[in-house]
């Protein structure tokens, strides 16, 4: 098969379009074939000498997208490279937009045809263009691409750098929710990115803080989504879904207002108030495939957590079998595996059997959380003052001290 080599006496443009040409009319018959190559070959002539690089482009992708499925990645790569250089030649960023939507869109019409090279042909795109709105749009087609063509572990890493491209693209509100939404939906296909999925679908409903009702209706589905992922994950303990409109209007609809009244259970309270609602939402609770024995566990850890958070700092042992539900000889276990999953700092007194906390992560974080801390700090802020104050004094003694022994040895 022949391949594209790209010359320095040439522009690659015109043996590419006579490449693709070759081999997309190779079945018709070289009577058929050759006039129609000749035809594109002199039609991407005229483009180039008017400079209609879009019209270059969209007659060069034709016949591209038409050979994708019989040449290498290697030959592909080059021709799309080729094709995709095109944008450069483009001063205006409106041009050179129209010029990212007309490529990153034909590319992504088969998602199931080689995939991960078209992924990386949106890659080398993203990285030819200059203007954000050119930039943002590729992502956005590289991101649903990744999602429809089941290669979901090529862009995942960029997610990293999310924070950076925001402040490049400098997008409004709606392209972030997009953007949210996307990417949380591309992490819920991939099983072990559950956590990073939540934090992404949590980041799209808070961009509806200070909209009226009807907008924030729009995210009423998935803050339903956003309190079952929360509810289902082990190891995800504390979240602000509470102080979010679009999660708060889920307290008075006639639907959903059950979920809510479950995310507070999970947040404000303990393991009898879970199992009183389960036993009168079991057909609810199985809708949504919660299953019941990883909710009482996650609801004994919670509990356990919401024990810690008293003034006192201490926790009888007693109290934690009541609360929990639990033999005695279940208590150190379940002590165990709070502080296995980073909820609480303490020590077990045996003796007396008593658990002392030293500290305990907190389910929300409101006002009450805010005063507590302001109440931790300006505590530590006295005991670092006393300490100042009683180490200079005992500086100024021995300095005295000092002193006087100088002077007797005189």
């Amino acid at each position: 098969m022949t391949t594209v080599v790209p010359t320095s006496e040439e522009d690659p443009v015109l043996p590419v379009v006579r490449f693709t040409a070759d081999l997309s009319w190779a079945d018709a018959g070289p009577e058929v074939a050759e006039p129609q190559v000749t035809r594109l070959c002199m039609e991407a002539e005229e483009c180039m000498v008017m400079g209609r690089w879009l019209d270059l482009a969209s007659l060069m992708l034709t016949s591209a997208e038409l050979v994708f499925p019989k040449v290498s990645d290697k030959d592909l790569e080059c021709i799309f490279t080729v094709i995709c250089n095109l944008a450069s030649k483009l001063e205006n960023p409106d041009d050179e937009l129209e010029m990212a939507k007309l490529i990153s869109t034909k590319i992504s019409q088969q998602p199931n045809d080689k995939p991960a090279m078209r992924l990386k042909i949106l890659f080398n795109l993203y990285n030819l263009l200059e203007g954000p709105d050119s930039r943002f749009f590729v992502y956005m087609q590289a991101l649903n691409l990744a999602l429809n063509g089941k290669v979901i572990d090529h862009i995942v890493p960029s997610f990293k750098k999310i924070d950076s491209f925001l402040k490049e693209w400098n997008i409004g509100v709606k392209d972030q929710r997009n953007l949210f939404l996307t990417i949380a939906n591309v992490l819920k296909e991939n099983k072990s990115s559950g956590k990073d999925s939540f934090k992404f679908l949590t980041k799209y409903l808070a961009t509806f803080s200070g909209e009226d009702s009807y907008v924030i209706g729009e995210a009423k589905e998935e803050a339903v989504r956003a309190v079952i992922e929360f509810v289902k994950a082990p190891d995800t303990f504390w979240c602000d879904l509470l102080d979010m409109p679009a999660v708060g209007q889920l307290e008075k609809d006639a639907k959903y207002a059950l979920v809510y009244q479950l995310l507070k259970i999970f947040l404000t309270q303990r393991l009898d108030a879970y199992l009183e609602f389960q036993a009168a939402n079991s057909t609810l609770m199985k809708s949504y495939g919660l299953v019941h024995e990883d909710c009482i566990t996650k609801m004994r850890l919670m509990s356990l957590v919401d024990l810690g958070s008293n003034e006192s700092g201490q926790i009888p042992y007693a109290l934690i079998k009541d609360a929990l539900r639990i033999n005695d000889d279940e208590v150190e276990l379940w002590i165990v595996k709070a502080i296995t999953a980073k909820l609480i700092d303490c020590k077990m007194d045996q003796m007396n059997q008593v658990v002392i906390v030293s500290r305990c992560t907190e389910r929300i974080f409101g006002q009450q959380q805010w005063h507590s801390l302001r109440l931790k700090l300006a505590t530590w802020r006295g005991n670092v003052a006393s300490l100042i104050s009683t180490i200079q004094a005992n500086k100024v003694v021995e300095e005295g001290s000092q002193a006087m022994q100088g002077m007797a040895i005189r």
